[in-house]
């Protein structure tokens, strides 16, 4: 990209136009010498000296404007943008227990809602690791941190409910195992994103060790509970003698235990939040993002190179050449 260091010089363009202007104006209007017929001179051929005698003027003419684009300094900016990212490391952890399958939330159940915020949550980071954990009785690893965000957002929407691993809701267990994979982790940030619709009631490790453990480790969680507590229906497939599907539902009680959840995310310096709608959950996700936050220092590197010296060295040699020209080949007399 070329810029002018000094472009005001072009001002200096406006006189040497004007005094071309002028000396073509009074060439043509003011003759020095007098006639009573021109035919003879029209007739005459012109010669090689003749043709060229306004040669010096026009070499002095392009040698100043040629000076004063010297004097505007052209220069070509090179322009070099350097990024240092500091990314954060981010396990989800999500409860897959059959109870996610109420339907009180948008666009169908609990489960789908959460996996429609949190894939537009993946979607909104940049360089960020991200995993995903998943749990009910038992837990899971379904996809390490990892920067591949079309691999995360496949996996993500292939979640379904529990079928081949223990009931129940496992809260100590997956978050243990959310934690385990990030110890090894180098990042400035750490970060666990726990989300259920239940209260412990299974597992081999108890919510307590495994809050000791993340303190241990100065990991930070959030914890978000989901859904509206108390009686509710969950839905059943049913299969026919004819391999037709029908849609039953049977009782259940659903609750969160706020107490626990609350504990988890003040003591490693979270936050915990209660989501019943898919809307509220979703001000939930953006929330987290706001609150962690990628460290981008943006440094911005200018150099420039001078262009002006060939300008000023053609400025130079026209300047000589007219000179030369006029005072030795097209010297005129007095």
């Amino acid at each position: 990209m070329t810029t002018w260091a000094s472009a005001w010089a072009f001002i200096l363009l406006l006189p040497l136009v004007g005094a071309l202007l002028w000396r073509w104006w009074r060439k043509k209007n003011h003759a020095t010498l007098q006639f009573s017929s021109l035919q003879l001179l029209l007739k005459a051929s012109r010669g090689v000296r003749a043709r060229v005698v306004e040669l010096p003027s026009i070499l002095k003419f392009v040698a100043l404007v040629l000076a004063v684009v010297a004097l505007a300094r052209p220069q070509r900016a090179d322009t070099k943008i350097k990024r240092n990212v500091e990314g954060i490391d981010i396990m989800i952890a999500l409860d897959i227990s059959d109870s996610m399958l109420i339907e009180d939330m948008q666009p169908e159940n609990r489960m789908e809602s959460c996996k429609l915020i949190i894939k537009q949550f993946i979607e909104k980071r940049v360089s960020d690791r991200i995993g995903l954990v998943v749990f009910s009785g038992e837990s899971y690893t379904r996809v390490p941190l990892t920067l591949d965000y079309p691999l995360l957002q496949k996996s993500l929407a292939a979640v379904e409910t529990a079928r081949y691993i223990k009931m129940g809701t496992a809260i100590g267990v997956a978050l243990a195992n959310s934690v385990a994979r990030l110890r090894e982790s180098t990042a400035k940030s750490r970060v666990v994103i726990l989300l259920t619709d239940g209260e412990n009631n299974s597992g081999t490790i108890d919510p307590q060790t495994a809050l000791d453990i993340a303190k241990g480790y100065g990991i930070r969680v959030y914890t978000i509970g989901a859904g509206q507590d108390g009686d509710a229906q969950l839905p059943i497939y049913m299969e026919t003698p004819t391999g037709e599907k029908i849609k039953r539902y049977r009782p259940i009680h659903s609750n969160v235990n706020d107490e626990l959840l609350g504990r988890i995310a003040s003591e490693t310096g979270g936050k915990y939040y209660r989501a019943t709608t898919t809307d509220a959950l979703k001000r939930v996700f953006e929330d987290i993002d706001s609150l962690e936050k990628t460290k981008i220092e943006v440094n911005q590197y200018t150099r420039y190179a001078e262009l002006f010296p060939p300008y000023l060295q053609w400025a130079v040699w026209l300047w000589l050449a007219a000179l030369l020209l006029g005072q030795f080949i097209l010297r005129r007399g007095p």
